[in-house]
């Protein structure tokens, strides 16, 4: 939690005390501190927009098609995936996610990186002169890596004064794979659910996109573990400056003002993240659902700019292992 608002200028007034909390911190879980820095501030400019989000942006009907195998015209006849499979992607998720989006960027669009056309494993958030990075955060990005490396050698260090792997194992890996674990199930149901939207270019602002995701409750774990950064999003990312201890009275001042564009409360249960798999596979328009929504009145021809993606359900494509639509061995 200390680590995340220090990447958002929330930890303290000092810029340098912000970046050295919050690289030291994420340093010491093998995470990027300035990588993840430059993407996520992205993913919070232009949250839900369907071309320029960096993170869970879902597949469009035609692409959704390709990626299962199946004519456009017959998506209707789709079923879902059997219970074995459901929990086995799942679990997939839960166990690799974090670390391979930061190793290939999956769920972000190929519009959506800085240099476009380079291979797919070109976008790392370790690499300094890949896809992800401007040449003026170069030096940001080699810093992370070396904080990387450091935690690396340290582990190496305390592998050696255990004597055992299976030491390690249990005091840095398994706490480290349980933390991967929520960082990925909290931001993946914060970011989908059957009534959140998405949006494309021609509809999608700020305070739409930044109002499209879901405020989900965790009980005295949330409140006293993870303090409201689970329970009030909708805040952070409509002011992400705000730190975590002030969330709480910040959303009760701002949802009464949100009407609609509130979409409720959820949890994080595995019933959550099964409908989550289960009925948000790609988007597409809905009328009915822009009327019930508010974007236009009911029968009324739609403007793209009163006009947004809902998530349909279906099967799920095979297991993502690059950014969508990078190619390993480029041809430019």
């Amino acid at each position: 939690v200390i680590a995340h608002d220090a990447g958002h200028s929330g930890f303290s007034n000092s810029g340098v005390l912000n970046d050295t909390v919050g690289f030291i911190l994420h340093s010491s879980l093998l995470a990027p501190y300035f990588s993840w820095k430059s993407t996520h501030r992205r993913h919070h400019i232009y949250a839900n927009h369907s071309e320029k989000d960096l993170n869970y942006v879902p597949p469009r009907k035609s692409e959704y098609a390709e990626k299962i195998g199946h004519a456009v015209e017959f998506l209707d006849e789709v079923g879902q995936d059997s219970p074995l499979v459901l929990f086995l992607r799942i679990l997939l998720q839960q166990a690799i996610g974090w670390n391979w989006y930061i190793i290939s960027n999956i769920t972000c669009p190929p519009s959506a990186v800085i240099k476009r056309g380079m291979s797919a494993w070109r976008h790392s958030h370790f690499d300094p002169f890949g896809a992800l990075f401007r040449q003026s955060e170069t030096l940001s990005v080699f810093l992370s890596d070396v904080g990387i490396l450091t935690t690396l050698t340290a582990l190496y260090g305390l592998y050696n004064v255990f004597g055992s792997f299976e030491t390690l194992f249990w005091v840095y890996i398994v706490p480290w794979s349980w933390v991967n674990h929520w960082i990925v199930m909290i931001t993946y149901l914060h970011h989908t659910a059957p009534s959140v939207p998405k949006y494309s270019p021609e509809s999608w602002t700020f305070l739409r996109g930044a109002t499209a995701t879901i405020d989900r409750d965790f009980g005295i774990i949330g409140t006293h573990f993870f303090h409201h950064i689970s329970s009030d999003h909708v805040t952070h990312h409509l002011f992400s400056k705000i730190p975590h201890y002030w969330s709480r009275e910040a959303s009760n001042a701002i949802i009464p003002l949100l009407g609609k564009h509130y979409h409720g409360r959820g949890q994080f249960r595995w019933e959550d993240l099964k409908i989550a798999f289960r009925d948000c596979q790609w988007v597409e328009e809905d009328a009915a659902k822009d009327a019930a929504f508010g974007l236009r009145a009911e029968g009324e021809k739609g403007n793209p700019r009163d006009q947004a993606l809902w998530y349909r359900g279906g099967v799920s494509p095979a297991p993502e292992y690059k950014m969508r639509k990078a190619q390993v061995f480029p041809t430019k």
